[in-house]
């Protein structure tokens, strides 16, 4: 008897395990294959679905792929599913609840592209060959034909197993005809490695490479998704290499490329572009609980101002000065442009803009105003730059290292002592804007703003002061005409 190869083994291994989950949903799988069998109608767990079920990785979301035409579908789902919707149903997709289960069934497509937009020409097909070809890649292009009684059987017509087990990334059809279809699959590639720690094949490579620039037909909006996708994945740092090696990095984000700076003989310094990816991957590992996409883009985007702030020194030194500076705006920039929300942009350049004040601390020399300061400019995003300050040290001198941490510890320990006798997470002024209005005789207008303002600055040097103290502090600036606005 033969006996089967490593390969034959973990395939085997795999569709069993596979299997085994895929029964484990019986209690959804069952009804919905008898449902459809007993219409004619042919129904396949298709796509990430079973992908995921085969790396033993399955969500709570379902996609399926059948001959039945959307209206069939939705006729078939009433009554069983808990709720339906037809938001995709221009697309041939009805999407369905059914206990925690989140379902998409989508009626055989052959689409067809008009080479300017990724939005196809919804054109129904026959079977589901036609169905799979049209897919972004051959992992995601295996199928599970759902039966009555709980029958399963694996189809697999393009190889996708045989790539999976590869680590591979291909494309059912050419990759050239795959991404002008629709460009974004060049950036679903650079997020696939991220996610599953494949590497791409070499045809899917050389033709990113070479349409690189279609990838400019893509909304910003869905640029950003994937981006968001790919920094949450499991291997980030491997996806930025792909779009970066690629030329995608430079039509989407070429803030990060541009951190690959030329080191010569004479200017020494550490690669920015590696030091990045190194941070973001200690930034990882200092993670607590889900994946934090505010802390990660910190990561990764902190030194962005280093390339436009480098200067030679004399001595053979480097300096970017003010990098922190520029590379919050530089972060604001690029993430207006790719339609980011407000709070999520003005909490990555916040983190960014911070990050290098703590090593003005040196061995404790600030003083409490400094640590409150500290603590109030980061505000809520105090824990994320806890984790980037501390991520960002990567030298591979041990002594340094360990001096910086313990640095870093005794920063933490004094806001914490100092926490303990104040509010630290929200410093405010000792005097409300009623009691300055009282006190100085003014209405509700610019001078309260100035007087709350002066008092805020006040706390944070002096901390918590006696209502007493704090209103002849007041008087005494008010008194000075400083608070006039003249």
């Amino acid at each position: 008897m033969v006996s089967p190869t490593p390969d034959e083994d973990r395939r085997a291994r795999l569709l069993a395990s596979a299997s085994v989950t895929l029964r484990g949903l019986s209690d959804v799988l069952t009804p919905l294959g008898e449902r459809f069998a007993a219409a004619g109608h042919e129904l396949y767990l298709v796509g990430g679905s079973v992908r995921d079920a085969v790396l033993g990785r399955l969500g709570t979301d379902l996609d399926f792929t059948t001959d039945a035409r959307p209206e069939q579908v939705q006729a078939l789902l009433k009554g069983w599913a808990d709720n339906q919707w037809d938001t995709g149903i221009a697309f041939g997709t009805i999407s369905a609840a059914k206990d925690e289960q989140q379902i998409e069934i989508t009626t055989f497509r052959t689409d067809a592209y008009d080479g300017v937009t990724r939005n196809p020409e919804v054109q129904y097909g026959t079977s589901l060959d036609e169905d799979l070809v049209r897919r972004d890649f051959t992992v995601n292009a295996m199928a599970v034909r759902i039966g009555p009684g709980g029958e399963q059987e694996f189809v697999d017509p393009l190889g996708g197993m045989d790539a999976l087990l590869a680590g591979v990334l291909d494309t059912p059809a050419a990759p050239e005809i795959s991404f002008n279809d629709d460009p974004l699959r060049m950036l679903r590639a650079a997020r696939f490695v991220s996610q599953l720690g494949f590497t791409l094949a070499p045809r899917v490579r050389e033709a990113i490479v070479a349409m690189a620039d279609q990838i400019d037909r893509i909304t910003a909006e869905r640029v950003h998704t994937e981006l968001d996708k790919l920094i949450l994945g499991e291997y980030p740092s491997e996806g930025i290499d792909v779009m970066c090696e690629t030329g995608l990095a430079d039509r989407v984000l070429p803030e990060i490329p541009a951190m690959r700076l030329e080191i010569d003989e004479h200017h020494q310094h550490k690669d920015v572009y590696e030091h990045s990816l190194t941070v973001l991957r200690q930034a990882i590992d200092l993670e607590e609980g889900d994946p934090d996409l505010v802390l990660r883009w910190a990561a990764i985007l902190h030194d962005i101002g280093k390339p436009d702030t480098k200067r030679n020194e004399p001595g053979g030194g480097v300096s970017f000065h003010h990098h922190e500076v520029v590379g919050a705006k530089m972060v604001r920039k690029r993430m207006r442009a790719l339609k980011y929300s407000k709070q999520m942009i003005e909490d990555v350049s916040r983190l960014v803009f911070l990050h290098l004040r703590f090593h003005g601390y040196g061995d404790g020399a600030w003083t409490d105003s400094a640590v409150r300061r500290y603590v109030t400019d980061a505000d809520e995003l105090l824990p994320r730059l806890h984790k980037l300050v501390r991520a960002d040290c990567t030298t591979r001198n041990k002594r340094r290292a360990a001096r910086l941490r313990a640095t870093y510890d005794d920063l933490e320990s004094r806001i914490a002592r100092i926490a303990e006798q104040e509010d630290l997470a929200r410093v405010r002024p000792d005097l409300d804007g009623n009691a300055i209005m009282q006190l100085l005789g003014i209405p509700a207008g610019p001078d309260v703003g100035r007087a709350w303002t002066f008092l805020k600055e006040l706390r944070l040097d002096r901390g918590p002061l006696p209502r007493e103290e704090a209103e002849a502090a007041l008087l005494e600036w008010w008194n000075s005409g400083a608070g006039t606005g003249n």
